[in-house]
């Protein structure tokens, strides 16, 4: 029981610490929504090749593996493992793999929020 709380509590805080920083970014520089994203999910593949980000899911958990950084970490993950299985060909098709289950249900779930949703100008 305990250990369970404690794992909550470390995916509680990796995950508001990624938050805060994307907030500081926000709130602090001129660089526009999209571009934080990229740059997040930038950031979780070159820190996933460098071996930290591995270090911080072990902490962090579901805490770090849902920000964008966790879609980052996952591609490069995926990209490693099939390197290992396919050569240089899994370098493209690993990280599509890896994700794909999560693109999908963005789509579906986008589209079913669409259908439910009355659309509407904003003003």
């Amino acid at each position: 029981m305990r250990e369970t709380i404690i794992q909550y509590i470390n995916a509680f805080v990796a995950g508001g610490l990624i938050c805060a920083v994307g907030q500081v970014l926000i709130d602090k520089t001129k660089l526009t929504p999209a571009r934080i994203l990229v740059l997040f999910v930038s950031l979780g593949v070159v820190l996933t090749g460098l071996g930290v980000y591995e270090k911080i899911v072990e902490v962090g958990g579901a805490g770090a593996t849902i920000p964008l950084t966790g879609f980052g970490y996952n591609l490069a993950k995926g990209a490693f493992r099939d390197v290992d299985k396919y050569g240089l060909l899994g370098a493209f098709t690993g990280g599509i793999r890896a994700t794909a289950a999560g693109i999908a249900a963005a789509v579906f779930f986008s589209f079913l929020a669409a259908l439910a949703v009355k659309p509407r100008a904003k003003t």
